[in-house]
């Protein structure tokens, strides 16, 4: 039976010990709902653990014969780096060509979501994506780019302003059909237009 107390995040605890070993006061006016705030954000960040991404996918599946290219592009995102813990963000562009199944347009952008909302390397992240599609849509191909800025590139380290990183995974007809990459690679070049 609950006191009506709220339940601490054992993480706030460890914030407030990380603030004293930065030599700050962690009781001083400004910090002191930090380590609150800090919990809660890593929470929020980390959301993705607690979701399925098949039981995501699969609540939206539909047969359908369409056999050209489907695409979501510009796909905004936000994670954590796994190394520093910091931000990286950028956007992700996910296309497939259908087998027997398509899934509804706003379950990609949630399946990306999904998985930047753990602690990551941009790297699984594009593979993460693909994987599921794979395995759940049985399309003809996959295709994902990821670009992103990473603050740990940024703020710290060699820290380079303008670099990003692009990342791919090709699978199925991407992989194998060069002219089925190619116009995915063509068709993520245009950016938004004024329709936005």
């Amino acid at each position: 039976m609950s006191d009506g107390r709220e339940q601490k995040d054992p993480i706030e605890a460890l914030v407030r010990a990380q603030l004293k070993e930065l030599h700050e006061d962690p009781d001083r006016d400004g910090l002191v709902r930090t380590p609150h705030r800090v919990a809660k954000a890593l929470r929020f960040l980390t959301a993705g653990y607690d979701q399925d991404p098949k039981q995501l996918l699969n609540g939206a599946l539909f047969e359908v014969s369409y056999d050209e290219m489907v695409l979501v592009k510009d796909i905004d995102f936000f994670s954590l780096c796994e190394h520093h813990m910091l931000p990286f963000f950028g956007r992700a562009h996910v296309a497939y060509l259908p087998g027997k199944k398509i899934v509804g347009l706003s379950k990609i952008p949630r399946l990306v979501e999904m998985f930047s909302r753990r602690l990551q390397v941009q790297e699984r992240l594009t593979t993460e994506i693909a994987e599921t599609i794979e395995s759940v849509l049985q399309p003809e191909g996959v295709g994902v780019v990821v670009e992103a800025i990473h603050l740990c590139m940024k703020m710290r380290g060699v820290e380079q302003q303008n670099a990003f990183a692009v990342t791919s995974s090709m699978r199925g007809a991407f992989a194998s059909d060069s002219k089925t990459r190619a116009e995915f690679m063509e068709l993520i070049r245009h950016r938004k237009g004024s329709f936005a």
